[in-house]
């Protein structure tokens, strides 16, 4: 929750600095606005169902050389890596040995996304000054990772080994396993995805860009995910996001 009223802050935020800006710019002359041949950069990313840090982005514009609505438009390509999370998953901690645990998780669920795209100029800077607005329309191929969540259990012997987490196993659950552990035993989930985004450009140095990218993520699998045991689990996904990215941009 304290995420999603974080993303509608932020997005109200940046309409209110649109509008500003917009007037500013309807005053000046449109043939001094800022043009590039390409723009690649790298960011960091979080959703309404992740963590705060949901993952990580590569993303690259290249003009088209020709116009959309009467802007300048370019090819929109992004890869993105990030985490999804249930809704129901609750860490505990063990107050004796520290162990930290999400009971009933049974897979992780990693989603590799390729997007291909159009991106608008909706208002472009003028000079060094102000900022640069888009808007983005991009779609892909999403391959979900469903990852075994290794927890360790201790059995009557008093032995503790390492297992993916199955709500039918008898034996007391001591802890988390490690991470880095059951990746070989991991399965795709091929889905498809479309997302709509507005871009927030901002600079200290022409060519050096810092920005914001906001927008809505809706996510189909081939079939549903299992992330967490006796959980309602599912196989259409929706998502509010927010992308901090760095990049730079040749002229």
């Amino acid at each position: 929750m304290m995420r999603v009223k974080l993303l509608l802050s932020v997005s109200i935020l940046f309409a209110l600095s649109t509008e500003i800006y917009a007037q500013r710019r309807s005053v000046k002359n449109e043939d001094t606005e800022e043009t590039y041949k390409s723009f690649t950069s790298v960011g960091i990313t979080t959703n309404t169902n992740s963590g705060i840090l949901g993952g990580a982005v590569f993303r690259q514009s290249q003009a088209t050389g020709s116009k959309m609505f009467g802007k300048n438009a370019y090819r929109y390509l992004a890869l993105e890596l990030v985490n999804v999370k249930h809704p129901k998953e609750l860490s505990t901690q063990d107050f004796v040995t520290g162990a930290r645990l999400v009971y009933g998780k049974q897979n992780y669920l990693f989603v590799l996304r390729p997007e291909y795209g159009r991106e608008i100029a909706l208002f472009s800077r003028q000079d060094d000054e102000g900022i640069s607005i888009s808007g983005i329309l991009a779609a892909g191929p999403s391959l979900g990772f469903e990852k075994p969540y290794m927890v360790q259990y201790q059995g009557s012997d008093g032995r503790v080994t390492t297992a993916p987490f199955d709500p039918n196993r008898s034996g007391d659950i001591i802890g988390a396993g490690s991470f880095f552990t059951g990746f070989g035993k991991s399965k795709v989930v091929p889905g498809l995805h479309i997302k709509t985004a507005m871009s927030f450009e901002l600079s200290a140095f022409r060519d050096n860009v810092t920005g914001v990218e906001i927008g809505f993520i809706a996510e189909a699998f081939s079939r549903k995910v299992v992330i967490m045991a006796d959980a309602q689990n599912r196989s259409f996904y929706t998502s509010g996001y927010l992308t901090l990215y760095f990049g730079s941009k040749k002229r």
